[in-house]
């Protein structure tokens, strides 16, 4: 946070508040993350126009203020929370808090989040003619999990130029014929297996 360009004082307030509800606070995704015994709970970070706290499992809190947003269109299970100001910041603090609670009693209870696990409809264009060249790309690929593919799909589909998306799908084939998911651990030195958690980066240390 102290070397943030933009949202200084904003994540700086919210990290005050989240820690009054004892969780684990670590740097994950180069970002502050905090979770209870060992799973996450909630994530703050910076953007361009806003800062934002973001709960793992925000589908299933009770959003009585309706103030929770889907980060992205295909985003199932994160809900997360826009400030521009720490004025807001301040309003909410009983609400931040209560929300907070409620996340680590889903986390106590083992609820999670129903996912649509069904595998994408929809295939890219220019993933269809790397199927139709490579047969083992293709028969790797409808080897994964559904949730695999359809985040595979998301990432390449997110690409607004074809050679863009062109040049992701050539950077995941690896990933893929290895079986292999885009968030999927490739080092082993993972604590949230098979998520990647960044622990990778040690092996540049």
């Amino acid at each position: 946070i102290s070397n943030a360009k933009i949202w200084q004082q904003e994540l700086s307030a919210l990290r005050t508040i989240i820690l009054q509800c004892h969780l684990t606070e670590e740097i994950k995704w180069r970002q502050p993350c905090y979770s209870y015994n060992g799973s996450n709970i909630l994530i703050i970070g910076g953007f361009k126009n806003h800062c934002v706290l973001s709960f793992f499992k925000g589908a299933l809190l009770q959003d009585a203020l309706s103030i929770l947003e889907l980060p992205g269109p295909n985003s199932q299970a994160v809900r997360t929370i826009k400030f521009t100001n720490l004025a807001q910041i301040a309003k909410l603090k009983n609400t931040i808090i209560e929300y907070i609670n409620q996340a680590i009693a889903i986390e106590k209870a083992g609820l999670k989040v129903v996912t649509n696990k069904e595998a994408p409809e929809n295939i890219p264009q220019e993933l269809q003619n790397i199927f139709a060249l490579d047969p083992n790309f293709k028969n790797a690929f409808e080897a994964l999990t559904a949730g695999r593919q359809r985040a595979y799909v998301m990432f390449f589909e997110a690409a607004k130029q074809a050679n863009t998306r062109k040049t992701r799908i050539q950077k995941c084939l690896p990933r893929i014929l290895d079986g292999f998911g885009l968030h999927d651990c490739t080092c082993g030195l993972s604590k949230r297996m098979p998520t990647c958690d960044g622990s990778h980066k040690i092996l540049a240390q």
